[in-house]
Order: structure tokens, then sequence, then C-alpha cells
């Protein structure tokens, strides 16, 4: 019961932070915008094309909907240990490719340095831990990894097919406008490795972590009785 209770806290404390940092860069794109002159929805529309903004939305509606629906089908399937596991995988790349690639082209300051800092760096690693400590063994095999490459390549999709009409790409190594298709593409093969990477890295903790933690949960004499 107290594992459960302190479970549900740790859950409750990384939806509570992911829709505030959500909520506060939001806020923070549509006052920069209106003051460039941008009409509200499309800053809006924009705040939705980046990968570290869907991914946390993600992870938030997945913490909140199986807390808040947990009958519903699409909330068991959001709450199963393989679909967190994927979360995991598609966070922990927010967090390094920002750390690596983006982190250096912009200094936000005051609330949104907050938001940045959440977004990319506190709620990537707090996810982390709650995988490890509460996420149940999910029993994944390498092709999970694969599978999961289904999520960005849709992202690369739809931020392609949106850039052709709008001109607009959130990542500069997926600007087709500096880059062209060739060169997106070849980032994209890039990224795609470091996704599967990080897929994999997550089946092999599921595997031996948790495996490890099992067993050392297990009264003795009662390892086997499973």
């Amino acid at each position: 019961m107290k594992n459960h209770q302190t479970r549900r806290a740790f859950e409750v404390a990384l939806l509570t932070a992911g829709w505030f940092a959500l909520g506060l860069q939001l806020y923070h794109g549509v006052a920069a915008g209106l003051a460039q002159g941008v009409p509200w929805p499309i800053s809006v529309f924009n705040f939705f094309s980046y990968f570290t903004i869907l991914t946390n939305l993600l992870l938030a509606a997945g913490l909140t909907l199986p807390l808040l629906f947990p009958d519903r089908r699409f909330s068991r399937f959001l709450g199963r240990p393989a679909a967190r596991s994927a979360s995991l995988t598609y966070i922990a790349i927010v967090g390094v490719v920002y750390e690596l690639l983006l982190r250096e082209l912009w200094h936000p300051t005051g609330l949104q340095w907050l938001a940045d800092l959440m977004l990319h760096d506190a709620i990537p690693l707090g996810y982390f831990v709650y995988w490890v400590l509460y996420v149940p063994p999910a029993r994944l095999r390498w092709h999970d990894a694969l599978r999961w490459l289904a999520y960005p390549a849709a992202y690369l999709g739809y931020t392609l097919l949106r850039g052709t009409f709008l001109g607009h790409y959130p990542y500069p190594f997926l600007n087709v406008l500096h880059l062209g298709y060739e060169g997106v593409l070849l980032n994209s093969a890039f990224l795609a490795m470091a996704f599967f990477a990080m897929g994999s890295l997550v089946v092999a903790l599921d595997a031996r972590l948790k495996a490890a933690r099992t067993v050392r949960s297990d009264p003795p004499g009662e390892g086997g009785a499973r």
C-alpha cells in the first residue's frame, strides 16, 4: 500500500510539472508572437510543431488519463509498462538532442528558462527515476525498439508536410529550406539510429535492471514460486 501511494504521488508530481511547464511555454510563445505581430492561433499552431512539446504532452497525458479514467481502454494502454518504456525512450531523446544540438541556440530567461529547464531536463530525469522505481518489467524484446520508431517517423512526416505548405521547420536539422531534402533525410537517418539505440538501451535495462530488482525483492526460498 505504501509503495502504491508513493508511486501515485510520484505520478501526480510528474504530471503536474508537465502540465505546468507546457502551459508556461505556451503562454510565453503566444506572448512573444503577439509582441511580433503574430496572431495567437498561429503561435498555438506552431507550439504543437515541436517534438519536445508533443512528447511532454504525451507523457503528461499518459500519466493523467490512467488516473482519471482507469477503466478506459486507451487509459489502460497508456498505463502499460511497454507504453511507458516507449515514452521513456522518446523523452530521453528530447533531453539528449537538446543538450547536444540545441541548448546553445537560444538562452531563455526568467519563467521561460524555468519552463525550458523542466521540459528538457527535470521531466526527462524525473520520468527515468519513475520508470526505474515504479514501472513493472515489460518483458520487452529487441524488436520493440524498432516498433517505437513509428512515433518519430510520423513526426518527421508531419514536419516535412507542414513545412512544405508553411515554410516553417521547428528544428535546424530538419530545415529543408537550408539543407534540402537530402540533408534532412541524412539527419533523420542519424536520429533514427539514435532512437533505436536509446530504445535498445531501455530494452536492456528492462531485462537486467528490473529483473535484478525483482530477485532482490523476493523473500528467500520464494524466487522460483512465480
